[in-house]
Parts: structure tokens; C-alpha cells; sequence
């Protein structure tokens, strides 16, 4: 027997949610979609609306982001303007979603960012081959292929 997979639900935009927080995301990395598409069903109050870094609209409306800040780390764009990037982003969003209000208390333990950070770098530097995503549209995912 076949089976069909589901077809991914739209994230919610920028026009779907104009007061939203805005998560910036690697729209090519499989890792990447698979965490975002999670974290959209997570968002049960619609507090976030997601661009991928690869849509034009991003260099247009934060054009302070540059294309390489951006393939390093996710994004969070709050509603004033500040920007949560890497693993400071996860830990604003642990704020803003129930379903990870849990991990909120080890991810505000003073101290503690330089090595989250650090880790999350050690995943977001190696994520195209974690994710088994070898081909890009153009050289910038080069920066993330191990050397050979």
C-alpha cells in the first residue's frame, strides 16, 4: 500500500500576521523547515508569522541583516524591532510558546548563553549535512558542507 504524505500546512506570514514577531529562517535546510513547521504548529496563540531568508522581502524590510548573519542563525524580529538571533532567539521564543515554557527556566539560568550558543553554532555550521541537503541554489551554503 501507498501511502500519501500530507502536505505541509502554509506558514503564517508577515501579511497573514502583521503584529506578529517575525521568524527569519534557512527556507533550504531541511533541519531548519522541519524545527520551523513544528514551531508553527506549537504556536497555538499566533504570535509568529515566518520568512525565510531566501525570500527578497527580507533584504528589503531588515536590509541591517545581512544574507551571512542570516545563513549562520535563525532570526526572531520582535514586534518592537529587537532582534533575537541563534540560540538568544530560542530562548525569547521559550517565552512566547507554551509547549516550551518548560525549558524556559534552563534557558534564563544566568550565565548560561555563550554555551548555548556555542551549541547552537555547532548545529546551525553543520546543518546541510545533518540534514542530508547537499545542493544549494547558489555558493552560500558552501560555509556549511564539511571540508573534504
Amino acid at each position: 500500500m501507498f501511502i500519501v504524505p500530507k502536505p505541509a500546512e502554509p506558514l503564517p506570514s508577515l501579511a497573514d500576521r502583521p503584529g506578529a514577531d517575525v521568524v527569519i529562517y534557512d527556507g533550504h535546510c531541511r533541519i531548519c523547515t522541519g524545527q520551523i513547521a513544528r514551531l508553527a504548529r506549537w504556536d497555538t496563540r499566533g504570535r509568529l508569522a515566518f520568512v525565510s531568508l531566501h525570500d527578497p522581502l527580507v533584504a528589503a524590510r531588515w536590509p541591517e541583516l545581512s544574507r551571512e548573519q542570516l545563513m549562520r542563525a535563525m532570526v526572531v524580529v520582535d514586534r518592537r524591532g529587537g532582534k533575537h538571533a541563534g540560540a538568544a532567539a530560542f530562548r525569547y521564543l521559550s517565552r512566547k510558546i507554551p509547549r516550551l515554557w518548560l525549558l524556559a527556566p534552563l534557558l534564563h539560568i544566568p550565565f548560561t548563553m555563550p554555551l548555548a550558543q556555542f551549541f547552537y553554532r555547532l548545529i546551525a555550521n553543520r546543518r546541510y549535512a545533518l540534514g542530508g541537503k547537499h545542493e544549494c541554489d547558489d555558493d552560500s551554503c558552501a560555509v556549511h558542507r564539511p571540508k573534504t
